[in-house]
């Protein structure tokens, strides 16, 4: 982004904000509960995953005595694809959602990426912090490792957020690419270690993984909650170059095309 994009959505922080909290709003009204759903949901999720798996299905991760290893292998696993998938779902259709605003309104239309990363980044906060307690409250918190959250998460967010504003930008001008992208993602989660180790996979389909940009973000949630253990930096390296090469080519392209979007639209 560049320093006057910086610029302009920072005079334009206000509507960004307020944007946020009107969704976060929104989406509980005439719920009668309210907000409290944003803790039944992941906590309900944490549960199934923990408990079903591990205590009644008897699931075991390979060479892991702990008898609820493989419920937080599954969260670890759900909760950074959860944050992925929604910032990929939501950016690829932001622009057409928003037709209305953009033809009516004058304002950076980068907001709008900007937006979903941060309604995104609110549900996932709420989901890791309750994970967090349970993590806590059965002994299993992992330590000074969970700093390595941080840049993982970083990478995770500029390769989503990359990603996300060129399938946006594709499906103002091709709208099968919205079609797409949700058989993709279903494709793409499987073929991620979320729900099994690599270590069960045949050897001779184990180095195709090494494609998958997602595996080592997944694996490095998994490493730290799991196990304990420190990202595995030099894995990263190839992930965290692609999401440069796609923050970028997301840029470029979204302002060589942000004046024929309103056209399309």
């Amino acid at each position: 982004m560049t320093a006057s994009m910086v610029g302009a959505v920072w005079n334009y922080r206000g509507f960004v904000l307020g944007s946020v909290k009107r969704e976060f709003q929104t989406r509980y009204r005439n719920s009668l509960l309210g907000a409290t759903w944003t803790i039944l949901n992941p906590l309900s999720m944490i549960v199934v995953y923990t408990v079903i798996f591990s205590q009644l299905m008897r699931a075991r991760l390979p060479g892991v005595d702990n008898s609820l290893a493989y419920g937080i292998y599954l969260c670890a696993g759900i909760l950074a694809w959860g944050f992925f998938a929604e910032v990929i779902g939501r950016s690829q259709s932001v622009f057409l959602e928003h037709a209305n605003l953009i033809k009516k309104l004058a304002f950076p239309r980068i907001c709008l990426p900007l937006i979903v990363v941060l309604n995104a980044g609110v549900n996932f906060a709420i989901i890791f912090a309750l994970f967090l307690g349970f993590l806590l409250v059965t002994d299993n918190f992992p330590g000074w490792a969970l700093l390595g959250i941080v840049p993982v998460l970083l990478v995770q967010t500029a390769f989503s957020i990359g990603l996300g504003i060129i399938l946006g930008v594709l499906n103002v001008f091709f709208r099968d690419v919205g079609q797409f992208v949700g058989i993709f993602l279903q494709f793409w989660f499987w073929f991620t270690p979320i729900v099994y180790p690599l270590s069960i996979l045949p050897e001779g389909i184990q180095p195709l993984i090494d494609l998958n940009p997602m595996a080592p973000l997944i694996a490095a949630y998994q490493g730290i909650f799991v196990y304990g253990q420190w990202p595995d930096w030099h894995a990263l390296w190839p992930t965290t170059l692609l999401a440069a090469a796609l923050c970028l080519l997301g840029m470029r392209l979204f302002r060589k095309r942000s004046g024929e979007m309103v056209d399309e639209l």
